[in-house]
């Protein structure tokens, strides 16, 4: 349909449809909120579009706009219709992809809400209807959170094609926003609960009028002309149960004949059709079998299931939600701070960096920032799992999304609330679910396969009793019972619902699962390889000395080393940093390296008052101090194996556990700074544990092979490996991988990015760099190296869930779907059935979220 002209917005409003002009339809409409004026849409597919544009900020786009968009109502009628029309041009931009996790610039990615969700069937139908839409190249619902993530190419698909194809299988969906997705998670939860009301009053009701002929077994007691009128005034009563309470699996159905799928509500529709259609045809003709009892019974039981699904899908995505939830929408501003104390209340998105902002008591931290007038104590459970506060003083850093839990406190913007610490959490939370594990896509595939073969098998069940008894009265309830006693969801739900709950669980304890495969690998890991530094030990070391190798002195070289380690996120340049502050007072302002640049696992070269140095390891420095370094003063083990490992002889005694980091000038060596990081106090019961479960310990280490290898010898690591630059780090795991390893890696910082990318599940510590985690499957927010074990429990566990789901579903049908096809099964049992199957998979997969921690 053509733009029609601009009318008024008065009449706009009187006459049709605020985004496209269609007719509003008088028995309802869909209001939009726009410049805090509602608006009448024409469809769920218009008001998508409508909110979406209000939610990216683009309400200017009505205020601007000469005509109407188009209609959506087109996409009803073609699949191949241009849908860019149903979005404004500000719509067509939309892209919220993670430059960390972008492919290329050809490709846009999105995560969206959906609306109508109803079970495992709708993510079933969603799915397919997106992959056969020209540019999708992947289309991933996550059942638990109700999130949609799909990653299109922009020359071949736009936000508005993915919109209406959504909107012509009966779905709405809108970028996601925490708020407005709880809003309308609880209406969906309101709106099950009225039908699933109504169809329990109805069954009621219907048992009330059904009981006197069940009691009289036609022996004649009752009265032919009231058993007539009982069996009009059951009719009467399962009306609204059919066209009220069943609207989800009539949806369901049409949803999927639309898109000319078989889904998973396509039996179910069809049991209900049959048996309320033959009820009502011997109603109406006065003889024959009626139904109406096992049409509400099987109509309330799976209602009841569903809604315990949903209850169940939520509850095993709450954590998830609630770090969603964790970023509040406003801050107090303080703009002229500290010539005054004037506050203002703000959008947390619109503060930029340097802002000072006021945190209240109870308040979450809007954004990154530092505090700079007062003192208090944050409650870090949500980014970390740890219940007990920890106290900030002034010039501490606050992470964004911690809850203030003491005292007033003034803070400096570091980082906009975009780029928080708790919205990468968010991001990295999103790509949880971009994916799926092998063994619920083998779930997804059967049952799709499956509803097919039941179909068919039902048709043959009931030509075969109609041949057999010659009474398609005999074969009529037996084709519904094969129709309605199936579970093909259950083979769905027994994947998702058990990693939602493991997610759920491990999330709780501070771990963030950020992979699709992170729980099915990690159980399946033949090898776990932890890396040293900040991973095995605190990550925190301490200067012990500073041994010149010059003429100059000690305080001298700290400060330059510090000059030149600034800027650094390393656990010894922070350590380096550290002690230059507490020696002299702070790191020289007036210094300022110039050609400053970092060399991943060799060190930091840059110039400084006109002078180029170098800072990290013997073998970087050697490069511009030259080989030969003055003779040792004493022979210690460790100098040796420096000598050994490097070829330089070391002037100095490196002391035992000791990592020594060297500077040097343009032919000069100048100092070999010495720091001893300590082992963390569950390193040794996390190896343990891995070592008697069969799993081959590995310590991959960049730090020198003689430091790495007292580390292996005290923890009991067979196999020890030190000295490896990070590509060296990378060639050790893919060889690993090369001989038939499943390698479980587990390392912090950013020489440890391309290592956990190559590893088939990774691990990386929550205070390790943001790059590393980017990159890892899974991030452990608690910083407890113990969490590896927790994560790797809970693996055991939900991979043996996810077997007895699966066996209990097929199980199931295989021996429920004959009983009813033999005739041992009446519709309102099979009805129970199909309920009970998918409760007992929902219930089982549960039990993960009360794993208990062990280490």
């Amino acid at each position: 349909m053509p733009d029609t002209p601009l009318k008024s917005r008065a009449a706009d409003a009187a006459a049709g449809c605020y985004h496209c002009g269609e007719p509003v339809p008088a028995s309802a409409s869909w209001p939009v909120d726009i410049d805090g004026v509602i608006h009448s849409m024409c469809c769920p597919g218009c008001a998508a579009v409508a909110q979406t544009i209000v939610d990216l900020g683009q309400a200017s786009y009505y205020r601007d706009r000469s005509a109407f968009a188009a209609s959506a109502n087109k996409a009803d009628n073609a699949d191949n219709v241009d849908n860019a029309s149903l979005a404004p041009p500000a719509l067509q931009l939309y892209d919220n992809a993670d430059p960390r996790f972008a492919r290329d610039e050809h490709t846009r990615e999105a995560t969206f809400a959906v609306e109508g969700i109803r079970c495992a069937a709708c993510v079933w139908l969603i799915e397919h209807r997106l992959a056969r839409l020209p540019g999708v190249e992947a289309a991933q619902l996550n059942v638990a959170t109700e999130r949609l993530y799909v990653r299109w190419r922009q020359d071949n698909c736009t936000p508005g094609d993915i919109l209406a194809a959504l909107h012509a299988i009966g779905y709405a969906a809108y970028p996601y926003d925490a708020g407005r997705h709880q809003v309308q998670q609880r209406q969906s939860a309101r709106t099950l609960g009225r039908q699933l009301f109504v169809a329990g009053l109805a069954m009621m009701q219907v048992m009330m009028y059904v009981a006197p002929a069940y009691m009289s077994n036609g022996d004649g007691t009752l009265d032919p002309a009231m058993a007539s009128l009982m069996q009009w005034a059951s009719l009467l009563l399962t009306i609204p149960a059919v066209t009220y309470s069943a609207l989800p699996f009539w949806r369901g159905a049409l949803a999927s004949l639309r898109a000319r799928t078989l889904g998973m509500d396509v039996p179910v529709a069809l049991g209900i059709a049959a048996a309320f259609g033959a009820s009502v045809v011997a109603t109406v003709r006065g003889t024959g079998a009626v139904w109406f009892d096992s049409v509400t019974m099987f109509i309330f039981l799976l209602l009841c299931s569903r809604w315990y699904e949903l209850r169940a899908r939520r509850r095993a995505g709450a954590a998830l939600e609630r770090l969603h939830h964790a970023l509040p929408a406003a801050a107090t501003l303080l703009a002229h701070y500290p010539d005054s104390r004037g506050a203002t209340l703000v959008r947390a998105a619109a503060l930029q960096v340097d802002d000072v902002i006021m945190i209240k008591p109870g308040e979450a931290v809007a954004a990154d920032c530092v505090v700079v007038n007062g003192s208090t104590s944050l409650d870090l459970s949500l980014l970390s799992g740890e219940s007990a506060s920890v106290p900030k003083e002034l010039g501490e850093a606050l992470p964004g999304g911690a809850i203030n839990a003491g005292a007033v406190v003034l803070a400096r913007v570091t980082r906009r609330a975009q780029d928080s610490t708790m919205s990468n959490l968010v991001k990295l939370i999103d790509r949880a679910g971009q994916g799926k594990p092998r063994i619920a896509l083998w779930a997804d595939r059967v049952a799709a396969w499956f509803v097919a073969g039941l179909l068919l098998f039902a048709t043959c069940a009931f030509g075969f009793w109609a041949w057999h008894d010659g009474n398609l009265l005999r074969a009529w309830p037996i084709a519904i019972a094969v129709l309605v006693v199936s579970c093909p969801c259950a083979l769905s739900l027994a994947t998702p619902t058990a990693l939602a709950a493991a997610t759920d669980r491990l999330l709780r304890g501070g771990v963030l699962v950020t992979g699709a495969q992170t729980l099915e690998t990690l159980h399946r890991a033949t090898h776990v390889v932890f890396d040293k530094t900040g991973t095995l030990t605190h990550g925190r070391p301490v200067l012990q000395a500073t041994v010149p190798l010059g003429a100059m002195r000690a305080s001298f070289c700290l400060q330059v080393a510090a000059a030149l380690d600034a800027g650094s996120a390393h656990p010894l340049a922070r350590a380096i940093v550290a002690a230059a502050v507490e020696a002299g007072g702070g790191r020289r302002e007036d210094w300022h390296p110039d050609a400053i640049g970092e060399v991943p696992g060799c060190g930091i070269e840059a110039v400084l008052h006109n002078r180029r140095y170098r800072l990290r390891s013997a073998a970087f420095v050697a490069g511009i101090a030259g080989m030969a370094l003055p003779p040792p003063s004493a022979g210690t083990a460790g100098a040796a194996a420096i000598t050994q490992s490097t070829g330089l002889a070391p002037a100095h005694e490196v002391a035992d556990g000791a990592t020594p980091v060297y500077l040097g000038a343009e032919g000069q060596w100048l100092a070999c700074l010495q720091l001893h990081d300590g082992l963390r106090e569950d390193a040794q019961a996390t190896v343990d544990y891995f070592r008697r479960a069969g799993k081959t310990v590995v310590l991959l280490s960049g730090d020198h092979d003689v430091l790495a290898r007292r580390v292996g010898d005290q923890l009991g690591i067979g196999i020890t490996v030190g000295g490896y630059l990070p590509e060296e780090k990378l060639a050790f795991v893919k060889q690993l991988q090369m001989k038939g390893a499943v390698v479980a890696m587990v390392g912090d910082g950013i020489n440890d990015a391309a290592v956990l990318s190559a590893a088939d599940v990774s691990f990386a510590m929550g205070e390790g760099a943001a790059l590393a985690q980017a990159h890892a499957d899974a991030v452990l927010l608690c910083g407890r190296l113990g969490a590896v074990v927790d994560s790797a429990r809970v693996a055991a566990r939900t991979m043996g869930v996810i077997r007895q789901n699966l066996a209990w579903a097929s199980v199931y049908n295989v021996v429920a779907i004959p009983a009813a096809a033999l005739g041992l099964l009446n519709p309102w049992l099979a009805g129970v059935g199909m309920a009970a199957s998918s409760a007992v998979v929902v219930a089982n997969a549960l039990r993960l979220r009360r794993v208990g921690r062990e280490t």
